[in-house]
């Protein structure tokens, strides 16, 4: 199960993370998302666990906790949305007048 969190302070690194959700079960992995060109937190990150029971417990025990100054927000991580692809859409344009009557 992935789990999405955010509002996480910015000094919270991987390993903070994945040890305030062992107590709950196996992890597989803990990220912070980070910045591409500072590095720096952008304040949410992922950790997936690979019992679907633990991390329902995990997201019931810490949504809404305060951690390092933060209230936290916890719940099951959604699919990355697909790109459209713009300019191979072929739904049409559409803007101001476009329909005439």
């Amino acid at each position: 199960m992935n789990i999405y969190i955010a509002n996480l302070s910015y000094s919270v690194k991987d390993a903070d993370l994945k040890e305030l959700f062992q107590e709950y079960g196996e992890i597989s992995s803990a990220n912070i998302i980070t910045d591409r060109e500072t590095g720096r937190s952008r304040g949410f990150g992922f950790v997936e666990m690979p019992n679907e029971a633990d991390g329902l417990k995990a997201i019931k025990e810490l949504n809404g906790v305060e951690h390092e100054g933060k209230v936290l927000t916890v719940n099951v991580a959604k699919p990355k949305a697909e790109k459209r692809d713009f300019r191979n859409d072929r739904r049409g344009g559409g803007g101001y007048n476009s329909r005439r009557y």
